[in-house]
């Protein structure tokens, strides 16, 4: 299988395994606080990639683990928080729709950070998307009035932690195998989690023992499993033998199995929010749209 084939591949499974996260950390907020939700996904994720992949640890070398460091906090320890704060308020359709927007960050990482120059449809791009972005907030305000909308900023930081995580992949690690990048990512990771955990209260015995105990943590298992440490190699490889931008256009897909959730478990999702996600949707195609070359005269 040739890598132009794989590429595509990879996308379409990731977006899948993503799109169905959103659902699956709803789920996990039943019988946890976002801080123990958190904590835990990383916990999880780390010893499940240390079982699997302990070994690439040594393909990383001296100079790379600053890098591989910066990479765990800003690509997995943060959002991991980001997103399940966001979901304590936002249906987790409009977070899977919001998600969208890393392309159109890493676009700007890439320039501001990295160097990396843009076309003029590429930066009308970013402003289509976001002006979708407040549009998708401010019609889910109004068909959830109870909700605080103002946490989607969290999901939008989180955003910006993925573009420049994907920027950071590209451009530091593109040496390290992609199951190293992960293993080490979380190894990193590991300790603040696990001094995180106990201080959230998940010790406490109203905790443990509560209805929702069990069955959330069957859901954060299953969300380790695939969405995090499957998803992750997977997505390290994609960065690699790929573009950064093309990589998180899995963003395009992401949003359908979001909505789909979404609906089967009750949430609204009305017309107005339908056209500010394609919106979202236009601003990262004119983002990934390459530039036609102008013919000679």
């Amino acid at each position: 299988m040739t890598e132009q084939n794989r590429k595509w591949i990879y996308l379409f499974v990731l977006s899948i395994i993503w799109g169905t996260s959103y659902i699956l950390i709803k789920k996990g907020l039943q019988g946890f606080t976002p801080i123990q939700l958190g904590a835990l996904r990383a916990i999880i994720a780390t010893v499940l990639l240390w079982i699997i992949g302990f070994k690439s640890l040594r393909s990383i070398t001296s100079k790379d683990w600053k890098w591989i460091v910066l990479s765990g906090f800003v690509g997995s320890f943060v959002p991991m928080f980001l997103f399940a704060f966001a979901q304590t308020e936002i249906d987790s359709s409009v977070a899977a729709i919001l998600n969208s927007l890393v392309p159109l960050f890493t676009l700007f990482v890439g320039l501001f950070a990295f160097g990396i120059g843009f076309t003029k449809n590429q930066l009308v791009g970013v402003l289509v998307g976001l002006v979708g972005a407040a549009f998708l907030i401010y019609f889910g305000k109004g068909v959830n009035p109870s909700q605080n909308y103002w946490y989607a900023g969290f999901v939008v930081l989180a955003t910006i932690c993925y573009a420049c995580n994907a920027n950071l992949i590209k451009s530091k690690l593109q040496d390290v195998t992609p199951m190293g990048i992960a293993v080490g990512n979380f190894t990193a990771i590991v300790l603040p989690a696990v001094i995180v955990l106990p201080l959230s209260g998940f010790f406490k015995t109203d905790v443990i023992s509560g209805e929702a105990f069990w069955s959330s943590l069957g859901y954060i298992v299953v969300l380790c499993v695939i969405g995090t440490c499957i998803a992750k190699v997977m997505f390290n490889r994609l960065v690699q033998i790929s573009s950064a931008v093309f990589s998180v256009s899995v963003t395009y897909l992401i949003p359908i199995v979001g909505i789909f959730w979404g609906t089967l478990d009750g949430e609204k999702f009305t017309l107005p929010q339908f056209f500010a996600a394609m919106l979202i949707l236009f601003g990262v195609y004119l983002v990934n749209k390459k530039k036609t070359p102008l013919k000679a005269s």
